[in-house]
């Protein structure tokens, strides 16, 4: 790994404290550099405040070596005035020379514009470090311009003979397939995403919450697909702890129109099967997060049908967690 791979990796790993935080801005890490040392580094505050390259130029105590420092940042700094003024003016106005950039942003408010007024402004400019890993890590922001729908995970449980619920239960509340602490994982889950959604059946069985009871972090909008209106205001989804939206849209491209309009930028579909399979046969999903527990139902309402590409699994104290990706088809871009 060379230097500017070295400050790049670093960038990205503090990018990561901005997960949750930031939408539907994308969470930059920046790093400051002089003389092979790290005089500053910041990430992007919570949507409203100051972008990364602000956060890490006000952390230099010493603002002189700005003058002879390097820049590492994971996305092209922005140029337009927003919340808050252009990131490339400020870099400028400090007369930092050389800036490494990981990936450019495709927002078309900047979209090279801040790389070419840097490069205007007599500023050495270097595109593409670690590329890849920066694309991935702002995989939410990049599905959301270039795609015009929210970054799509999938998520649900599954027993050991590939049922998601039973045919019938005794009460109002979920059946649970996993352990305590896999659905502690998925409250984390929720809190690093800007949304998450359900079908009216899920509601109607289930009466959930949709929260982070079990993990510190901001509660997602709850998307609820209703489309004749008829649930009654008593169920959870409808407290006053976070917004609930309804949808009445029954195609899987119509909701993601709907949740882009309202720049929802990603989403966790945790509705019951017909719902996680809307998205499945439109090809409209970027991540499957699949739990398999150790309980069997012997009959039941079958888990999901699907093809994906399997990018990791882990035990969690019994449970098995599979992480797929979409295989690219045209239905997806």
């Amino acid at each position: 790994m060379n230097t500017h791979q070295t400050y790049m990796k670093r960038a990205l790993q503090i990018a990561r404290n901005g997960l949750g935080l930031t939408r539907p801005n994308p969470m930059v890490g920046a790093v400051i550099v002089y003389n092979n040392t790290i005089i500053g580094e910041g990430f992007t505050s919570s949507y409203g405040g100051n972008h990364a390259e602000v956060n890490a130029i006000q952390s230099v105590t010493n603002k002189s070596l700005l003058e002879k420092s390097t820049l590492y940042v994971t996305l092209e700094p922005c140029s337009h005035n927003g919340k808050t003024p252009p990131c490339s003016d400020l870099i400028i106005h400090h007369k930092i020379p050389n800036i490494v950039i990981g990936c450019v942003d495709d927002n078309p408010e900047v979209a090279g514009k801040g790389i070419k007024k840097l490069m205007g402004s007599g500023c050495t400019v270097t595109l593409g470090i670690l590329e890849s890993e920066c694309k991935t890590h702002h995989k939410r922001f990049f599905t959301f311009h270039n795609k015009k729908r929210p970054y799509i995970i999938l998520k649900w449980a599954e027993t050991k003979d590939g049922f998601i619920a039973p045919v019938s239960r005794d009460e109002q509340k979920p059946v649970w397939i996993t352990n305590q602490l896999s659905r502690q994982l998925v409250h984390k889950w929720r809190a690093e995403e800007q949304a998450i959604l359900v079908g009216k059946n899920t509601v109607l069985q289930d009466n959930p919450s949709l929260t982070v009871r079990d993990w510190v972090g901001n509660n997602p909008i709850r998307v609820v697909l209703d489309k004749e209106e008829k649930l009654s205001k008593d169920f959870l989804v409808f407290n006053s702890e976070v917004l609930t939206i309804i949808i009445k849209e029954n195609t899987a491209k119509s909701i993601c129109n709907k949740l882009y309009k309202k720049n929802i930028n990603s989403i966790i579909i945790e509705g019951g099967a017909k719902t996680l399979q809307l998205f499945i046969d439109e090809g409209l999903w970027d991540e499957a997060r699949v739990f398999t527990g150790k309980i069997e139902f012997k009959n039941g309402i079958k888990a999901p049908r699907f093809t994906g590409k399997i990018i990791s699994k882990k035990n969690i104290l019994g449970d098995t967690l599979r992480r797929y990706k979409l295989i690219t088809t045209l239905h997806s871009l």
